[in-house]
């Protein structure tokens, strides 16, 4: 998949799927999916499936913050190459887009600079100066060649319908609910990072860790106590493990980490790229009395793992 900042790259003309995409969820699938070369008709083959984005997000430009991402760059780029999509255009989003209206958007970026033939956005997908422009202004112009997403949501139990957003898979997350994001992931949601020199304090009670470096924009879920699955390059095999996120009260730790403990596995970790995935939350970060009582929780935790991934690989 070709990545595109420089207009003057842009394979075209194109069918696009236009919105910020962060996590590339089951909702944002849906919208990608018409404009996929696997669903374009013989009449549409030589159009470019493009996905258009923002960078930065808009609210990271009006704001002057740093959004937390479940998707950070990297990782959103290996998913959309993933669902086939052959080309991601990264839109400048600075004070001149910002001033733009619907009618000079559509006509100067989607017209004029991506050649746009077909394009599939969500239901409420709004654009130009104060997000002025919707579903209706492209209809305008597009007609049938438009796509529009209707909502996507979930039952869960006996509950009202959840909706299928980034912003609930954040909440999920934040409450530990990782088995909740997955389902609106349409996947385990996870860590990628490399492993980094850590203090080595675990080896001191029989449980060494390895020690993610994490994008700074990753999303990270609630504190405390996970079962995990970890994949590595080297392995062909997910290794079964728990992992710990938090300040490590008992050791009067200074900082996040996120550490790992993998099951079962013998060699060195450091600079090897983990991908861990968030399969059960086990319980929240607590501070101990002492390094023998900390031992004897992560055992416990250790099994509860265990159980839970045991479970979850034959099920």
């Amino acid at each position: 998949m070709r990545v595109i900042f420089d207009p003057n790259q842009i394979s075209r003309p194109t069918a696009i799927a236009l919105g910020n995409f962060d996590g590339v969820h089951i909702g944002h699938r849906h919208v990608i999916a018409p404009i996929l070369p696997s669903a374009l008709s013989a009449n549409h083959h030589h159009l470019t499936s493009t996905v258009v984005s923002f960078s930065p997000h808009p609210q990271e430009f009006f704001s002057k913050q740093l959004r937390s991402l479940l998707a950070p760059f990297d990782e959103k780029v290996a998913l959309l190459e993933s669902l086939g999509v052959e080309q991601l255009v990264l839109l400048p989003f600075n004070a001149d887009l910002a001033k733009l209206t619907a009618a000079e958007f559509i006509q100067k970026i989607l017209m004029d600079s991506l050649q746009v033939k077909l394009i599939s956005v969500g239901f409420d997908f709004h654009f130009g100066q104060k997000r002025q422009g919707n579903v209706t202004d492209l209809k305008n112009v597009w007609g049938d060649h438009l796509t529009v997403i209707p909502e996507q949501t979930m039952l869960l139990n006996d509950s009202a319908p959840i909706r299928i957003s980034s912003s609930n898979i954040r909440t999920a997350l934040a409450k530990g609910e990782v088995d909740l994001a997955k389902v609106m992931l349409g996947r385990p949601y996870n860590l990628v990072g490399k492993v980094i020199q850590g203090k080595q304090l675990g080896r001191t009670i029989g449980f060494p860790t390895a020690n993610l470096d994490l994008p700074a924009q990753k999303c990270l879920p609630r504190d405390g106590v996970y079962a995990v699955l970890v994949n590595i390059s080297s392995n062909p095999k997910p290794i079964l493990g728990v992992m710990n996120i938090g300040l490590r009260p008992t050791v009067n730790g200074d900082r996040r980490s996120v550490e790992v403990n993998l099951f079962d596995w013998q060699g060195d970790l450091y600079n090897q790229e983990l991908n861990v995935d968030l399969v059960k939350y086990i319980r929240p970060e607590q501070k101990f009395a002492s390094l023998d009582a900390l031992k004897e929780q992560i055992q416990a935790d250790c099994q509860t793992a265990f159980n839970h991934l045991a479970f979850s690989l034959t099920h």
